[in-house]
Order: C-alpha cells, then structure tokens, then sequence
C-alpha cells in the first residue's frame, strides 16, 4: 500500500509505471470515480470492484501492457483490414 496525500497524487503514483492493464477506484463519491478512471492510464479501470470482464466490452491494456484490444466488437479491427474496392461496369 502506498499513502498519498490527495487525488492528485494518487493519480501521479499510479500512472508512474511502463504498464497499464488495469486499475481499480475505490470510493462513495461517484463524481470522483469517473474523474479519477479517465485520468488513469489503463485499459481497464473497475469502480467499487476488482477484476471481472464483460465479454462485450473491449478488454486491452496500455504501454507495455499487451497489444491491442480482445473481447467486444473491437476485437474484429485486430483481425481484419479495411479495404474499398470500386468497379466501372
């Protein structure tokens, strides 16, 4: 466990790292939750929980933490290319 003074440097301490798979809010003040989730730099940010995945929502990390996306309909964009193929008849 790592004490820190505010909101602010606990956002700090936790995106100070290579790796971004994952982070977890814990907090009542829901305003809080979201302010604090869209400042990490993770793939993944759960509220009030940890772990556990959706299979329809995106699952993919940051940084050195994996490449791409699994799970949800972003997973099709790792698997395909987009390609426009237009014929004069």
């Amino acid at each position: 466990m790592i004490a820190v003074r505010d909101e602010e440097e606990a956002v700090r301490v936790a995106n100070d790292t290579r790796f971004g798979l994952a982070a977890a809010v814990w907090t009542r003040d829901a305003a809080r939750a979201h302010r604090v989730a869209r400042a990490l730099n993770a793939g993944t940010v759960w509220v009030n929980m940890y772990g556990g995945l959706d299979p329809y929502a995106a699952y993919g990390g940051r940084g050195l933490s994996g490449f791409g996306y699994e799970l949800g309909p972003q997973t099709i964009d790792e698997y395909t290319s987009l390609k426009t193929v237009r014929q004069a008849i």
